[in-house]
């Protein structure tokens, strides 16, 4: 027992010892410091909104069990030096929670001590989405984390269609990653930030300088959407500037974030004149009894006669309070007291001036900090609750519309239902609904006090004429050439289709056609592509210009206005044209089968109407001629006046069926040998070709040289470059390529002046031409959808058919592949078995009765003969029965009646024979 004796001993003394370090009993005075910046805007109202609760928590002395709460102010006077002063002056007087810091500069460095001397640390202001609980657990946003902000500003981004915006922001931790989770937010909604304007901190800018350089830039881009995510003092800044530089007019969307609208409520100075059509977003807070109430209060006193007035940053300073006392109240209900200790890892650091071992341990800390994070209660904005990540409860915005000085609200966004017109408290009850259709925002009056929503960028360099880049071609001049030997003028299938894709944007659009290449040979559209990425040579360009994947990840095109491929062209022989071209849809089996069946049928028919049919008896000639005209007229006539015998007639049913289906077969294979041009050649598409060992004609500058190489694997030796059609042609008439790769409409251009080639197999790529345009251009989007309107309304096909809808060929070649699929007797097997089988089944069912009758059958008297050897027997049946099977049925039938009348007879003689030998003499 000795030894659970000393241990008793060793735990009571460590337990003393740790006493003397700290105080367990209940304070009359529980402190909670708060860090913030007095000459600021957020300073000095939440130094308001904490006297408020201060004042409303000590109301009841019972709430804290007779203790009092007590907010201690620090004024940071805007640095971050103060505000670290003042956290650790904090921490040596016992500070069992601290509010604040104001910004997320200093959130992120004290956040590490609160962590250390577990000290919760609440701020509403400090909103930085990278603030993460599991990186600083001890640190709590009270007002939504500026991520929903973001998330917010993004889906209106999405709502008016705009693609890309500019972001104009302070280089501190606050905005900037507020930016960056704007950049996320848009980005899975296939939206970006084009450009990023960083500027100086807040505190230390003093003059438009550099507010003015970046602005300048932003003026010279494409996009119109301004994103100004910075704070009041630096805000004001930008939109005078802007207005001086003539950025406020139509056209232009400025979005700012809460600091507007929070200036605004603020009720300091500010010219709104320089803000009309700005849209800005403030938290939102659902109206009710108490924050009327508190609103009504401070303006009448507790403002004490100040110019400021109160936001929505007032309310959530006076909830952050509350939510520290009914902690407080809560732990202490629960037995807990509020004991504070030396940390031994700060007692261990040597200091000649700093004394760190003063500061102090909150040993119930981590306890209030989960009372804290689990408080459910009504405050002046609303349900106050946390989720399980430390965000807050279905987080909202107001969205406003500054017109003309005053405010016009144009509806609501919630992380619950996204965008709507009424407030998002009236969803709560209902399923989440974020789809397009549920969406809504009223009218806005933007800058230029225009309702028409802005496009939301224009051409770069403040809208100077576009320098469209077009191919100087030598070769296929209907989709683009010169006009004369011009400089600048041009015309083409593809020009026509970009200028009525111009027509119908809702903005003009200036441009000049610029010329790449010399015109004597074919550019390198390659290389004209790459142009357009640099942005100084080229702004777009248009021609046909075909949509593969290299290029696709260097520009964007717009939707394909003409369909492409490459295809395999090659000298052809028409089949065709011979007298026996009937013969060509069965092959010679199907022929043979076909005749075999129609000989097999007829005697079938021959034999089971022989004996009944008069028209199937008479000298083998006619018979013959009968047996050929029933089997053929099957194929004329379903009904005949001649009457068959029900076998005979099933099988004409069946064999009729069989040729209806081979003669429909027969007509519409020959009527597509007849009207459609049936062409030969060894070349049967691009298989063969690439098993050949002949050389490939190609089109210089087309993508299909590099194709054929690095997709094919065809030797660059046996490619062989041409120029234009006349080259073609002689190319492959002379031997010289066996055949040529190209882009279909290249190719149906060639062969609508050239009816010696043809198409060989079908398009081995699938693609289409389209106008490049630089990356995640505006532009291109608007133009597809042009483009689409094109198609729908029918101009395309005009366009088309004007330039090249020609031919001088008598049949167009089109992309027959010459080989016409003929008909074979394994398509038509199981018919020819069904009428084999309906001949076998008739015949045996005939048989069957011809001997039945055969057997019932005996020769009259004046037939018999003699008995003759077992031999010559067997020869007289047979000779017997095929004479029986030949007689016509009705002879056999009266033959057999008259046996019967004989026998009859015979019987009647033989009795009265009988009857008169028995009567007396």
């Amino acid at each position: 027992m000795n030894w659970v004796l000393w241990s008793f001993v060793i735990v009571l003394g460590c337990g003393l010892l740790l006493s003397e370090g700290a105080s367990s009993s209940r304070p009359p005075v529980i402190k909670v410091g708060a860090i913030f910046g007095l000459n600021t805007m957020y300073g000095e109202t939440a130094n308001i909104a904490f006297k408020a609760a201060e004042e409303d928590v000590n109301s009841d002395p019972s709430f804290l069990g007779g203790s009092k709460l007590q907010i201690l102010m620090n004024d940071a006077k805007r640095s971050g030096f103060l505000s670290i002063m003042g956290a650790l002056q904090f921490m040596e007087t016992n500070a069992v929670a601290i509010i604040g810091p104001q910004t997320s500069i200093m959130a992120h460095v004290l956040s590490h001590l609160a962590n250390e001397l577990t000290v919760p640390m609440l701020s509403f202001t400090a909103l930085d989405p990278t603030l993460s609980p599991l990186q600083f657990p001890f640190f709590v946003q009270t007002a939504p984390s500026d991520l929903f902000l973001m998330r917010a500003i993004a889906e209106m981004i999405t709502y008016y269609g705009w693609s890309d915006v500019v972001a104009l922001y302070n280089d501190d931790d606050n905005s900037r990653n507020g930016v960056t989770a704007l950049g996320d937010e848009l980005e899975e909604r296939r939206c970006r930030i084009s450009y990023k304007a960083v500027l100086p901190l807040d505190v230390v800018i003093t003059s438009p300088v550099e507010i003015i350089e970046e602005l300048i830039k932003i003026r010279g881009m494409e996009s119109r959407v301004i994103i100004v995510n910075t704070f009041p003092n630096t805000g004001k800044m930008i939109f005078k500037e802007a207005e001086r530089l003539g950025m406020m007019e139509k056209g232009y969307v400025w979005i700012a974030t809460t600091w507007l609208s929070s200036l605004l409520d603020s009720n300091l100075p500010l010219d709104t004149k320089l803000l009309n059509g700005v849209l800005t977003l403030r938290l939102h807070t659902p109206e009710s009894r108490k924050k009327r109430d508190f609103a009504a209060r401070w303006k009448n006193k507790l403002s004490n006669d100040k110019t400021i007035g109160l936001n929505v940053y007032g309310l959530y300073a006076y909830d952050t309070v509350w939510i520290i006392a009914r902690a407080i109240k809560t732990l202490l209900e629960a037995g807990g007291n509020l004991s504070f200790s030396n940390d031994a890892k700060l007692g261990s650091l040597k200091g000649e001036a700093l004394n760190l071992s003063a500061l102090s341990r909150f040993d119930q800390g981590s306890q209030l900090l989960d009372y804290i994070v689990h408080t459910k209660m009504s405050g002046l904005t609303g349900p106050v609750q946390f989720h399980p990540d430390r965000s807050m409860l279905h987080p909202s915005y107001d969205i406003i519309n500054l017109v003309d000085d005053r405010v016009h609200q144009i509806g609501y966004w919630s992380n619950y239902s996204g965008l709507s017109i009424v407030p998002p408290e009236s969803f709560y009850s209902k399923p989440p609904n974020h789809s397009s259709s549920n969406q809504h925002l009223n009218s806005v009056t933007w800058p230029g006090g225009t309702s028409i929503t802005p496009r939301g960028w224009v051409f770069r360099n403040n809208g100077r004429r576009l320098r469209i880049g077009v191919p100087d071609r030598a070769s296929f001049k209907d989709f683009v050439s010169r006009v004369n030997g011009s400089s600048n003028k041009v015309h083409g299938y593809c020009i026509d289709v970009f200028e009525a894709a111009v027509k119908l944007l809702s903005y003009p659009v200036p441009h000049e056609f610029i010329f790449f290449g010399d015109g004597l040979t074919n550019p390198n559209y390659n290389e004209l592509v790459n142009k357009v990425t640099t942005g100084v040579d080229f702004d777009a360009v248009v021609g046909d210009i075909a949509i593969v994947t290299k290029r696709t990840k260097i520009v964007d095109f717009t939707q394909p206005y003409i369909e492409s491929g490459l295809v395999v062209v090659a000298p052809v022989t028409r089949l065709n044209e011979n007298p026996w071209a009937f013969l060509r849809p069965f092959t010679l089996p199907m022929w043979g089968v076909t005749a075999s069946f129609f000989v097999i049928v007829g005697a079938a028919i021959w034999i089971l109407e022989h004996r009944i049919n008069d028209e199937f008896r008479g000298p083998p000639r006619r018979q013959i001629i009968t047996i050929l005209w029933f089997t053929f007229s099957t194929m004329f006539f379903s009904h005949r006046e001649t009457t068959v015998s029900t076998l005979g007639r099933m099988v004409l049913l069946i064999w009729l069926f069989v040729v209806l289906i081979i003669t429909s077969s027969y007509t519409a294979s020959l009527t597509s040998i007849l009207t459609v041009q049936q062409l030969n050649s060894p070349i049967k598409g691009v298989d063969t070709l690439i098993s050949s060992t002949g050389r490939i004609g190609f089109q210089v500058g087309s993508f299909a040289e590099n194709y054929m190489t690095d997709e094919l694997n065809i030797a660059r030796s046996r490619l062989v470059p041409l120029a234009s059609p006349e080259e073609y042609a002689n190319a492959l008439q002379n031997g010289t390529v066996a055949a040529i790769v190209d882009e279909r409409p290249y190719i149906d251009l060639f062969l609508s002046d050239y009816c010696k080639f043809a198409i060989r197999g079908q398009e081995f790529t699938r693609c289409g031409w389209g106008f490049a345009f630089p990356r995640d251009s505006p532009l291109a989007v608007d133009m597809s959808t042009a483009i689409l309107g094109l198609s729908e309304t029918g101009e395309l096909q005009k366009i088309h058919d004007k330039w090249l809808s020609k031919s001088n060929c008598s049949s167009p070649h089109g992309s027959q592949s010459g080989d016409s699929e003929q008909l074979n007797v394994h398509s038509f097997w199981g018919m020819f078995l069904v009428v084999g089988i309906a001949c076998l089944v008739a015949l045996f069912i005939h048989f069957f009765k011809i001997v039945r009758d055969f057997c019932q059958h005996t020769p009259e008297v004046g037939e018999e003969e003699a008995i003759p050897s077992p031999k010559s027997s067997r020869l007289t049946k047979l000779q017997t029965f095929l004479a029986f099977v030949d007689e016509k049925e009705e002879e056999t039938k009266r033959r057999l009646k008259r046996k019967r009348n004989n026998d009859l007879s015979m019987n009647a003689n033989s009795i009265i024979s009988r009857s008169a030998s028995r009567r007396p003499i």
